[in-house]
């Protein structure tokens, strides 16, 4: 084939990057090769348009649970936000924006789904085929597939012999009209809290079942009136303040879920607060009450989740699901809830990094063998035995508090100064040592140890339970930690 990826270095030894995915991971990435200066880089995106997450999930409320001036690349504020939490559509436009913006569209190639890369040590080359049968080559790879893109469906007897209407909330089905319908909602998480009002207010009856209640917090939203928005372009400062409070109330947050749990005290506080005045039904209050420390499972933000439950067309169900029937859900004491329609808002596979991407290293070696106790990497990008191979979004980089856009745009300042570093003619690939990796790793998992997340199941957490998301530390010393390209970290293995 033809095409950036597949040129290898040029005269001036400018490697060749290519990268999977075009979401926020994929486009910061590229955006930070683009300001460097580095063109040769090509992504490649299974879907037909850019978006990521904000491209997949369209339910109804879709928004982000981060206020838009953090939720956004530094380097590219957004003065025109339509409100301080925006939704799935103005963050989706945003992406598209910064796409057009910095010049990316003609480096995408859209419907092209990547199902293998393995790395050539003789070339110090990735091969990557794709589901088109089409390869490409390239220097580095950089998969940027995210933690959220992958829906869970969960396993449970006769799922498939449902008669009505079902389907997952990250593949919403909007021409079924839920007007007087009896609805069934699995599952109680960020998803289910925005997508349950809704359902609420259209349903004949909803009715919800509840493994593990969720925490929730108010979500502090407003709408931006035009002259805040002006303010916001002429006077950037103004922005950059609401960004760097956001900034700010995440760090603390982070540090009570790592450092000093009592500072949770005070939020858990607030929860109650908030269960007392919007639910005056004690059974149905106590059934909602969460029985784990806070911030163990991810806290929720929302101002009409908990008045709909109140609702008397709404019920809550916390007895164990035994089956799917043609007519709804048995559960285990024998009871056959009926229904219509029935929704799963049963999350994602978090933990399963790079979904079933076939990656094969040095000596032929497969990147799933590698993580079979669970997934790591050194910063959460490289593990050792796969030269130039840098992931974004991996593991250990995801945030209990704050923007991932923040961890995103580190990621990708630190595989460009790899870049840099294979831009020298005689580095071939780089590859981190793994006593290295070995002790981050060690380090990770010792203060991950101590953190609220090891406290109780979650999607941050493995069935062995081991934590492969989260970041064990405030986003600032993430910051300070990839700032530099250590060389010394790698075997940097000359050209042949």
């Amino acid at each position: 084939m033809s095409g950036a990826a597949e040129s290898g270095k040029t005269k001036a030894g400018t490697p060749s990057v290519l990268i999977v995915g075009a979401g926020f991971g994929g486009v910061g990435t590229a955006v930070e090769l683009k300001r460097a200066g580095f063109e040769d880089f090509t992504i490649l995106e299974s879907a037909s348009e850019p978006g990521g997450v904000w491209r997949e999930n369209t339910y109804p409320g879709a928004a982000c649970d981060i206020p838009s001036p953090l939720y956004s690349f530094s380097y590219e504020p957004n003065p025109h936000w339509p409100q301080r939490f925006s939704q799935q559509p103005d963050i989706h436009a945003y992406l598209r924006h910064v796409i057009a913006k910095y010049g990316l569209e003609r480096h995408i190639r859209y419907d092209t789904e990547v199902t293998g890369a393995a790395f050539d040590e003789t070339r110090g080359r990735w091969h990557v085929e794709t589901s088109r049968g089409e390869t490409y080559e390239a220097d580095v790879f950089v998969p940027a597939v995210g933690q959220l893109s992958r829906p869970v469906w969960p396993d449970l007897p006769g799922r498939d012999t449902f008669a009505g209407t079902s389907f997952h909330s990250a593949r919403w089905d909007h021409d079924c009209d839920l007007r007087g319908k009896r609805v069934l909602v699995i599952g109680t998480g960020a998803s289910a809290i925005q997508f349950v009002p809704t359902l609420q207010r259209q349903a004949g009856a909803l009715t919800i079942f509840q493994r593990t209640p969720p925490y929730i917090m108010a979500k502090r939203d407003t709408t931006y009136r035009r002259w805040q928005q002006w303010l916001f372009e002429h006077v950037p400062p103004t922005q950059l303040l609401g960004r760097l409070r956001i900034f700010l109330l995440a760090e603390y947050a982070t540090y009570g879920m790592t450092r000093l749990p009592v500072l949770a005290k005070l939020f858990e506080l607030r929860t109650a607060q908030l269960r007392h005045r919007y639910v005056k039904d004690p059974a149905l209050r106590k059934k909602i009450t969460p029985s784990y420390p806070l911030g163990c499972k991810r806290i929720l933000f929302t101002n009409d989740y908990l008045p709909a439950l109140a609702q008397p067309n709404v019920t809550v169900t916390t007895d164990k699901i035994a089956e799917i029937t043609p007519r709804g859900v048995r559960t285990a004491d024998g009871t056959e809830h009926e229904a219509d329609v029935l929704v799963y808002g049963t999350g994602f596979a978090a933990t399963d990094f790079l979904g079933k991407l076939k990656v094969l290293g040095l000596g032929g070696r497969l990147l799933q063998d590698a993580w079979s106790g669970g997934a790591h990497a050194y910063l959460g990008m490289t593990v050792p035995g796969f030269p130039n191979l840098f992931c974004v979004y991996g593991p250990n980089t995801n945030l209990g508090a704050g923007s991932i856009i923040y961890m995103i745009e580190r990621q990708a300042r630190y595989i460009r100064q790899a870049v840099e570093q294979l831009a020298r003619p005689d580095v071939s690939y780089v590859d981190v040592r793994p006593e290295v990796e070995a002790r981050y790793d060690a380090e990770v998992q010792r203060r991950l140890g101590r953190s609220v997340w090891s406290g109780c199941t979650s999607w941050y957490r493995q069935a062995d339970g081991r934590v492969t998301t989260n970041w064990p530390g405030l986003v600032t010393e993430y910051d300070r930690r990839t700032r530099r390209f250590d060389a010394g970290d790698y075997r940097m293995v000359g050209t042949r």
